[in-house]
Parts: C-alpha cells; structure tokens; sequence
C-alpha cells in the first residue's frame, strides 16, 4: 500500500521499455500499450479509493526522510488528475490502433505514448520541484518524438519551433530552481512552504514566483507566451493531438495550480493581479481565434486557450469556491478536449478536408458521430447539466465572492464564444448537403473509430451528471491547497 504512489509511473515506463525491443511486432505492441494502460487505470482508481479513506499518501524513495529524499506525494488532486489522465490515455490509444497504419505504428509509437503518460502521471506525483523538472522534461521528450512521427516537412518546421520554445522554457525553468534553491536551500515542496515565509527579502521570492509564471505560461499556452500553440499542434495527427491537447497544457495548469496555492502567499499581491491579467488576456485571445477560424482544429485548439484562462482565472482568485471549480473544470476539459479533437479529425479522415467551406450534410450518413459531436460541443460550452457547467459555475461564484464582475462576466460572454464557435462546425460540417463526395481513409473505420470515443464522451457526461457524487472527492482535493499545513505535514510527518 505505502508504495502505491510510484506504480501508475512504474507500470507504463516498465511495459514502454519491453515495447522498445519488440518495434516490428505491432499487435503484441498494440495489447501491450493498451493493457499496461488499463492495468495503470485500475491501479489509480484504487488509489484514488485509498487516499478518500486514508488521507494523502508519501512514498520517499530510498528510504531517505523527507526533505532529504525524492519524494512522491498522491494527495486528491494528485491521485484525480493521474486517474483522468490514465483514463484517456487509453481512449486515445484505442483510437490510435484503428487511426494509424501498422507502418506507422512501427515507429516507436505506442512506446512514446507511454513515455509521455509516464511523465504527465510524474509530474502530477512529485513532491519536490526539481523532479516537476525532471518529469516535464520526459513528456517533452515524448512529444517531441510524437510530433514528427509522419516526416512531413510542416511537422518537421513546426516541431523545430516547438523544440526551440520547450529547450528554452526548460532553460528557464533550471534557472527558476536555482535561484529558489539558492533563496530557501531546499526544493520539497512541503519544505518550502515552510520556509518560504521565513525568507528577509520577499521581493526575491517575487521575481522567482514571476519566473515560475512565465516557464508554466509557456507550457500552458497562456498569452503572450501562446504563440508555439496553434502551428505546432494543427500538424500533428489526430490521436497525437488529442494526447497534446488534453494532457500538456493542462500540466502547466496544474504547476500553476500546486506550486502558486502552497508556495506563494498571491492574495492581495502583484503575483495575484499578474495572473488575473494572464487569465484575462489568454481568455480574450481565445475567444478571437475561436471564432476567426474555419479550420476545424484551430478552432478546438483555440478553445484550449478559452478553457487554460477560465482555469486560471479560477486559482488566481484563489478562494475555496473558485479553486474547487478550476479543478472540476480542469477535469472535464480534459476529457472533452480529447473527445472534440478525436472528432474533428475524424471529419477531416472522412471529408480530406480541414476547412468548414469544404464540409456539410456528415450526420446523414453518420448520425452516431453527429450527435456526438453535439452533446461534446454542448458540454464544452457549459450547458447545464454537461460537465462544463459545474466547474464554471463556482468559478463565477468564487468571483463574484471575492468583489469581481469582470472576470465573472467574460467568463460567461467566453461560453457564448465558445457555443457559437463549435456549433459553427456542427452546422457546417454535419448539417446541410454533403459538399462533394466523400471518400476519406477513414471511411470504413468509421465504426470502429467511434467506440472508444463514444464511451470517453459517455464518461465525460456522466462526470457533469454525477457531479454531486464528485463533490467530496474535489472537496478533499481543494483542501491542501487551501489548508497548506495539511500536505506539509502529510510530507514532513510533523
């Protein structure tokens, strides 16, 4: 039981490595991802079923104390965003059998796969900041791999931005975790919420917070640090987007979400007013995008942008209320985005094209994948009772709390923006008369392609449906971030 923090870790690199000698045999490849997946899946599903009955969960390894040791920590929030990550990493790989050719999976594809679940899942567990590092830097690994699997010459000049931009937020970030370990002389993160306080110079501690913001900014696309994000991830293939645009920006998120709540005291501060503005221009520039595009994935990509500023906007305010509904809300984007961006490329597989002028009539002959794709647009705009509608309540609520009607007001004006730019793809793409005849690759897999999709949409929609039954298990998340003492002690055994 004490060493259950490591295995949703342990279990995806260990069957990644076995894959690695096996690249020609793609079927036991296939069943090897998928099954270490699922075995991963129960496995953080039990873990999260331990921590609702034990409290937070540390495994030091090495048998070092904390803060000496490298130390993995699955409080709720850890052991929750682990279970949704796991959870469609497996839709997303199912989908990926059917989506991609058996040359293509010959390419280390499920491996790399596997290597970046095992960095998002590290990332989500550390418990000192150093590994954060650590683990950032295996799932950017991963993806660098994933996006140049194809060798198209657009891949190839995109990924070249993409690199360019992690090598240097990477930079960034060393020198954020050095300055701070030269400030406090410790990276626990437990560590440091206590000894963060005790620091004479708070400016220091300011601009170190200031670096954090701009090296997580990069990660999560927030403006005007958002630039690498539409050309990097509009060429990348279906599944490998949906893996991008469900999992990585959201780990920027989360950074914000640990290291901003129990390190840095932002009420009332410049950090906290620095984040609002960051949350306020990301959701603008969002909404812009959104409906600027006819081009199927830039408007979902665009939608990211929405939803990452909507999440901040939520920790900034920094309430119990708003942080409750950042995380409900960070849930359900990460399963609606993988389901969106699964769709979208379905479309483009069916049509072979990406633009809306060249698409119409789809639901006549796919009904199924029609109205799929209209219950996951009306639950990524929020429409009650969907998934969406919970998280952005409380967010609203929690500023609205807190003296704020500004933030509250643009997050409601971006669900309109949010509605009419997915609605705009289901009435031109699926509705009116069939453009041209299709004759995509995707064609007759279509069947086969819904399935994994349809049950993620299914459990995305039973996650707004059951979110009262939710409510405890985002309750016991939210309160180590509101209550700090609670995860130091957990880690420091005080």
């Amino acid at each position: 039981m004490i060493n259950l923090p490591v295995f949703p870790i342990v279990i995806p690199a260990l069957a990644a490595i076995i894959m690695m000698f096996l690249p020609k045999n793609v079927r036991l490849q296939r069943s090897l991802a998928l099954g270490s997946i699922f075995v991963t899946l129960i496995v953080s599903l039990f873990l999260v079923h331990t921590v609702s009955n034990e409290g937070i969960l540390t495994l030091n390894l090495g048998n070092w104390p904390a803060p000496f040791s490298i130390t993995l920590v699955s409080d709720m929030l850890s052991a929750l965003l682990v279970t949704t990550s796991t959870l469609l990493t497996f839709f997303i790989v199912w989908f990926a059998v059917h989506y991609f050719s058996a040359a293509y999976e010959e390419n280390y594809l499920y491996v790399a796969m596997l290597f970046l679940l095992v960095g998002v899942n590290g990332a989500f567990t550390t418990g000192d900041i150093f590994n954060l590092f650590v683990f950032f830097e295996v799932f950017l690994v991963s993806s660098y791999v994933l996006i140049v699997l194809g060798g198209k010459g657009v891949q190839l000049r995109e990924s070249i931005k993409y690199l360019l931009v992690n090598v240097i937020a990477s930079a960034l970030f060393v020198m954020a975790v050095a300055y701070l370990y030269g400030a406090v002389g410790t990276l626990s993160l437990a560590d440091l919420a206590q000894k963060i306080p005790l620091v004479d110079n708070p400016n220091v501690i300011s601009v170190i917070g200031v670096m954090f913001i701009i090296v997580f900014g990069l990660k999560g696309a927030l403006v005007p640090l958002h630039y690498w994000l539409p050309g990097s991830y509009v060429v990348a293939p279906t599944p490998i987007l949906a893996l991008f645009g469900a999992l990585l920006t959201k780990v920027g998120v989360y950074s914000i979400l640990r290291t901003y709540t129990l390190l840095f005291d932002v009420n009332g501060t410049f950090l906290q007013t620095f984040l609002i503005v960051l949350a306020v221009l990301t959701i603008v520039t969002g909404m812009v995008g959104a409906i600027a595009y006819n081009d199927v994935k830039l408007i979902i990509i665009y939608n990211i942008m929405i939803a990452v500023g909507v999440i901040l906007y939520g920790i900034a305010i920094n309430t119990q209320t708003s942080l409750e509904g950042a995380l409900y809300y960070l849930i359900h984007d990460m399963m609606i985005k993988a389901v969106l961006f699964m769709l979208v490329g379905m479309m483009i597989g069916i049509t072979r094209a990406g633009q809306l002028r060249d698409m119409g009539g789809l639901i006549t002959r796919f009904p199924l994948f029609g109205w799929a794709f209209f219950i996951a647009a009306l639950s990524l705009a929020g429409i009650p009772p969907l998934s969406g509608f919970f998280g952005k309540l409380l967010i609203i609520q929690g500023g609205v709390g807190e003296g704020d009607l500004f933030g509250p007001i643009l997050v409601l004006i971006s669900s309109l923006f949010v509605l009419f730019s997915v609605i705009k793809i289901f009435l031109n793409g699926f509705w009116g008369e069939e453009r041209k005849p299709y004759d995509g690759p995707l064609i007759p897999y279509t069947n086969r392609l819904l399935v994994p999709v349809c049950l993620l949409l299914i459990v995305a929609v039973a996650y707004g449906f059951g979110a009262e039954l939710m409510h405890p298990y985002i309750t016991q998340a939210i309160e180590p971030l509101v209550q700090p003492e609670l995860y130091i002690d957990a880690v420091l055994k005080e």
